[in-house]
């Protein structure tokens, strides 16, 4: 279904934990449906894939319509715990970004702020590189992603740990040099920036932090008591451990802490059991039990479609409001995932059968979440649309993580192999090549992987990407570091010996 977003190659697999116990919820208004309907298939489908994908926790929830129909637990919450309860906490990542499009919508419902209005309007200091562009932004362009900013500055402030109150007003206002990468309003580019931009023009519209307000018009009128704007306050409540797979194994990130600029785009916490309200919410025309928290209007028009949306350059369905809109096998439905270093999260709507579902996980790798997580999600809600699956695409990605292993051993095996080449050549200087064979076979064929590697830590630190890519690919980085620094030194050095013994004389070879 979809392969999108992938930032660079690199894979693998193995080991699990999965298993666990049923949760029958109650909650003040959507009810755990009476047990008519099995979903053993698809929680049998979650264990095997969380067994090839060594995931170790995970949460799922089913809703229909305004009930929970399915709650249920896999592997471990933390090292050495139980399984994750519908309370138990896991951060979002980009699935907020469907919360603060919500938020944005309650403003225009209550008229104070208007979706064509220029970003300026409400942001009076905001600019991009073109002056004309920055006035040509709208509210509706930062909402759709078409407002032409990169996706790229978005990436990287997520290396950005500013824990200051103004971080998102600071990376916001630097973006004053930020040239645009598509005309306004011409093109979808997925762009954390400009949801962090809502954010702003949430505070600067209601008079409250972003935080404020988020838990006041959002969580508090869902009854999302396990729900939260703040880490702290989370791990106070159990927050799942994340893991960052290292060669497709997980391993504990114990202290990794949030880019508080980023918070509007991705940093939202909650729980499955939580999320099932809200899930409800979006399917029930914006009410939750006594609580209208948006029109049926307005929800309809987060969920409709607006501009085709490619990532990469590979076709990606069509981009709504903080919601991608698909087709598949006749089925319409609407979906968001959620990337982050140590936690991934996957959500979709089934408007016509009026099911949601949410997947909360607490593992991540840019390789396996673009990938095999988002498979194993859309997985889930093919077979909830009563659909035949569709084969699995990415098996082997986790077996290609753990290829990466392979580079350092080959480099190792390619020293030692040309030190004894020029052993046998100093010896017999008879074997010595000449002529093509000389320089084809011994000196430009193996210079051509070893500067290929040797220009990976030069392409991440000049490009500013390196902070990502430590945090979101850990293994793939450092073995460009390590094995691309090595590389550097060993092309020059290697190449200069053997010319020194190619061009040494035939009877100079038995000293």
């Amino acid at each position: 279904m979809n392969a999108k977003k992938l930032i660079f190659p690199s894979l693998a697999a193995c080991t699990l934990l999965a298993l666990t116990l049923r949760f029958l919820t109650r909650t003040a208004s959507a009810q755990r449906a009476p047990d008519g309907e099995s979903y053993d298939e698809i929680d049998a489908y979650l264990e095997g894939q969380m067994r090839h994908l060594s995931v170790p926790g995970a949460a799922l929830a089913i809703v229909e319509g305004d009930q929970i129909v399915h709650l249920r637990g896999f592997g471990q919450a933390r090292p050495g715990g139980e399984a994750p309860s519908p309370q138990t906490p896991f951060v979002l990542g980009s699935v907020t970004k469907s919360f603060t499009a919500l938020a944005v919508m309650q403003l225009v419902e209550s008229g104070e702020v208007e979706l064509d209005a220029p970003v300026q309007h409400y942001l009076p200091w905001f600019r991009v590189a073109d002056p004309q562009a920055s006035a040509q932004i709208t509210v509706r362009h930062l909402l759709n992603q078409t407002s032409g900013l990169p996706g790229l500055p978005g990436m990287m402030n997520l290396a950005d740990f500013d824990s200051r109150p103004d971080a998102a007003e600071r990376q916001a206002r630097a973006l004053a040099t930020v040239a645009l990468v598509h005309p306004v309003g011409s093109t979808f580019e997925y762009s954390n920036l400009n949801y962090n931009l809502l954010g702003l023009i949430v505070e600067a519209a209601s008079g409250e932090p972003y935080t404020d307000y988020i838990q006041r018009h959002v969580f508090d009128p869902l009854a999302m008591s396990h729900s939260y704007t703040s880490q702290a306050a989370a791990r106070r409540d159990g927050l799942a451990m994340g893991h960052r797979y290292w060669f497709a194994l997980p391993f504990a990130a114990r202290s990794l802490p949030l880019p508080q600029g980023s918070l509007p785009s991705g940093q939202l916490i909650s729980s499955t059991e939580d999320m099932s309200h809200y899930l409800s919410a979006h399917l029930n025309g914006g009410r939750y039990g006594d609580a209208q928290v948006l029109s049926p209007e307005r929800v309809a028009e987060l969920h409709r479609p607006a501009v085709e949306a490619t990532v990469m350059g590979i076709p990606a369905g069509q981009y709504a409001m903080g919601w991608f809109v698909e087709e598949y096998e006749g089925t319409g439905f609407v979906w968001h995932s959620g990337t982050l270093p140590d936690f991934f999260a996957f959500m979709a709507l089934l408007p016509e059968q009026n099911k949601g579902m949410v997947l909360l996980v607490n593992a991540n790798h840019v390789m396996l979440d673009k990938t095999s997580l988002t498979e194993m999600g859309m997985g889930v809600v093919q077979r909830l649309a009563g659909e035949v699956p569709a084969p699995t695409h990415f098996g082997a990605v986790p077996w290609a993580l753990r290829g990466l292993l392979l580079i350092p051993i080959l480099q190792v095996v390619g020293v030692v192999g040309t030190l004894r080449l020029l052993r046998r050549w100093r010896e017999d200087p008879t074997s010595r090549p000449s002529g093509a064979g000389k320089w084809g076979l011994h000196i430009l064929l193996p210079l051509i992987p070893n500067l290929a590697l040797a220009a990976l830590p030069l392409y991440l630190l000049g490009s500013g990407m390196l902070g990502f890519m430590l945090l979101f690919m850990p293994d793939l980085s450092w073995v460009a570091l390590i094995g691309g620094g090595f590389s550097l030194m060993w092309s020059p050095l290697r190449t200069g010996l053997i010319l020194r013994a190619l061009g040494r004389p035939a009877n100079s070879g038995s000293d």
